[in-house]
């Protein structure tokens, strides 16, 4: 068992950054990535006799990982609270241009479809193959490739239409 123990974190010590990136990408929230990560962490520990034995136990807990960002998606609102003053904004608009360059991106990204995001995040920020990310999404080649590229199509217009309102700002 002391085995099982220590593959496990051997496992969970390289695997969790990439992970907690892609959890981040899909769910688009920090915070919500942790627990995303954590809880799915949770439940490899269970079935890590099991993981461990799958051709590839990384790609098996990313897709772990990407259903449960799906799975909170579609719980979310059962979970938000209103609050009678909203709060400033975490983002100020005078970042340097590379922060302001990776906001915008990460801004395009939640105006996204939870299968459209996790499509253009596997393929294009993992640099997974369209076979790799139809393994991990559970769906078709065709899928993905029309996923991925209107979700391309999306993120192109949300970045310019974000430049052309801070132009005119």
């Amino acid at each position: 068992m002391a085995d099982l123990d220590r593959e496990y974190v051997e496992f969970v010590g390289a695997a969790s950054a990439s992970l907690r990136r892609t959890a981040f990408l899909v769910c688009g929230d920090r915070h919500k990535a942790d627990d995303i990560v954590q809880d799915t962490l949770c439940k490899l520990y269970v079935s890590w006799p099991k993981v461990r034995r799958v051709e590839n136990p990384f790609s098996y807990v990313r897709r772990m990982v990407v259903n449960a960002a799906y799975d909170r998606g579609r719980l979310r609102s059962r979970r938000e609270v209103t609050v009678a003053e909203v709060p400033d904004s975490a983002y100020r608009h005078d970042f340097a241009n590379g922060h302001a360059d990776r906001d915008e991106v990460l801004a395009a990204l939640r105006s996204l479809g939870p299968r459209q995001r996790a499509c253009v995040v596997l393929r294009y920020y993992e640099d997974l193959t369209v076979e790799q990310t139809a393994e991990i999404l559970g769906c078709s080649e065709g899928t993905v490739k029309s996923q991925a590229s209107r979700g391309l199509d999306t993120l192109r217009q949300a970045i310019d239409r974000a430049r052309r309102t801070s132009r005119a700002l």
